[in-house]
C-alpha cells in the first residue's frame, strides 16, 4: 500500500474514534462510526488475496447493519422524546436496537460470527486494530447509555460470550483466530459489569489492549500465524517466546499477572451487586479460555525438541530489540501491585 494513502487511513482512524467518544449528538457519534468502518477496510483488503478480500467484504455489511441500527434507534428515540443527545436514550425500542447494534458492532454472541472470520483474513497489525482501537467507540457508546440498558439482556449477552469465546477457541490452530475467540470472551467481563461500573469496564478495556497489543505485535515479530509455527519459534528468539508465555498468561487472568486484576475487581463487584450467581458462573466459564491460553504457552515456551512438528526449524537471525514490545510485556505483567491504587480511582 501507498505510504500516503496508509497514513491517510490511520489518520481517519483517529479522527473517527476522536468524533465518536468527544459526541454528545447521536449523528456526529454515527458520523464517527461510518469515517472507522471506511477507514480500516483497505487496511483489511491491502494483501488482494481472495480471504482478505472476503473479510473486508464481511466486515463492510456487517458493520453498515449496525450503524444503520445505531441511525434508527436514534431516530426512534428522537422522535419519541425530542432529544439527540446520547445520553438521554429513554425510549424502550431505541435502548434495545442500540443493544443489538453495539454487540454487532463489537462482536458479543449472538453476533460474534463475523469477527473470527475477518481477524482471521487480514493481516496480523490490522487485525489489532480490529481488536483494540475498533472497538473503543461502540464502548464508548454503551458507557454514555449505560443506565438506559436492559440488564438482564447485557448479562445474558456477556456470559454467553464468555462461554462461547472459551469453547470455540478450544480446537483451533490459527494464532489470529484463537485471539479472536479470545477478544469474544474478554468483551463478556466488559458487558457484565458495565451497568454497575462503568469506570470498571474501561479499566478492563485498557488492560485488555495493553496485554492483546504485546501478544499480537510479538507474534508478528516472530511471523506465528499458526500453532506449528508458534512451537519452533523459540530456536529464533527464545526470550520474546519465555516473554509471550508469561504475557498469554496474565491474558488469561492467572495471579499475580496483571490479567487478574479486572476480573478481581469485576467479582468483588458482582458479589457487591448481590449477583454471586453470576460472578461464579462467568469465573467458571474463564476456565475454558485458559485451557487454549495454556495450549499457546505450551506451544510457545514449555515444547522441547524432538517436537512433533514437520516444519524446518527457522533460521535464526538478530534482530534489534523492540523498545515498545518491552515496554507493553512489562505493563502485561507487573501492574497487579498497583491495584489498591486504581480501587481507590474506580
Amino acid at each position: 500500500m501507498n505510504p500516503h494513502a496508509k497514513l491517510i487511513m490511520v489518520l481517519s482512524l483517529i479522527l473517527g474514534t476522536s468524533i465518536t467518544i468527544s459526541s454528545s449528538h447521536w449523528v456526529m457519534a454515527w458520523t464517527g462510526l461510518e469515517i472507522n468502518t471506511l477507514a480500516i477496510i483497505p487496511l483489511i483488503s491491502k494483501s488482494h488475496h481472495p480471504r482478505a478480500i472476503e473479510a473486508a467484504t464481511k466486515y463492510f455489511l456487517t458493520q453498515a447493519s449496525a450503524s444503520a441500527l445505531v441511525l434508527f434507534s436514534s431516530m426512534t428515540n428522537a422522535w419519541a422524546t425530542g432529544q439527540w443527545d446520547i445520553t438521554q436514550l429513554t425510549h424502550p425500542t431505541s435502548c434495545l436496537l442500540l443493544t443489538t447494534a453495539i454487540a454487532i458492532k463489537l462482536g458479543l454472541v449472538p453476533f460474534h460470527f463475523w469477527f473470527p472470520e475477518v481477524l482471521q483474513g487480514s493481516p496480523m497489525i490490522t487485525a489489532l486494530l480490529l481488536s483494540t482501537l475498533m472497538k473503543f467507540p461502540p464502548i464508548t457508546l454503551l458507557l454514555l447509555t449505560s443506565q438506559s440498558l436492559n440488564p438482564t439482556l447485557l448479562t445474558s449477552m456477556a456470559l454467553t460470550s464468555a462461554a462461547l469465546g472459551g469453547w470455540m477457541g478450544l480446537n483451533q490452530t490459527q494464532t489470529r483466530k484463537i485471539l479472536a475467540f479470545s477478544s469474544i470472551s474478554h468483551l463478556g467481563w466488559m458487558a457484565v459489569i458495565i451497568i454497575y461500573s462503568p469506570k470498571l469496564t474501561l479499566l478492563t478495556f485498557y488492560l485488555y489492549t495493553v496485554m492483546t497489543t504485546t501478544v499480537f505485535l510479538t507474534l508478528n515479530k516472530i511471523k506465528a500465524m499458526k500453532l506449528s509455527t508458534l512451537m519452533i519459534s523459540w530456536t529464533k528468539t527464545p526470550v520474546l517466546n519465555a516473554s509471550l508465555m508469561l504475557v498469554l498468561l496474565s491474558l488469561a487472568g492467572l495471579p499475580p499477572l496483571t490479567g487478574f486484576l479486572p476480573k478481581w475487581f469485576i467479582i468483588q463487584e458482582l458479589a457487591k451487586q448481590e449477583m454471586a450467581p453470576t460472578a461464579v458462573t462467568i469465573a467458571m466459564l474463564s476456565l475454558l479460555s485458559l485451557f487454549f491460553y495454556l495450549r499457546l504457552t505450551y506451544y510457545s515456551t514449555i515444547t522441547l525438541p524432538p517436537n512433533s512438528s514437520n516444519h524446518m526449524k527457522q533460521w535464526h537471525t538478530n534482530k534489534s530489540p523492540s523498545t515498545t514490545t518491552a515496554i507493553l510485556t512489562s505493563m502485561s505483567i507487573l501492574l497487579l501491585p498497583l491495584s489498591p491504587m486504581i480501587q481507590t480511582i474506580i
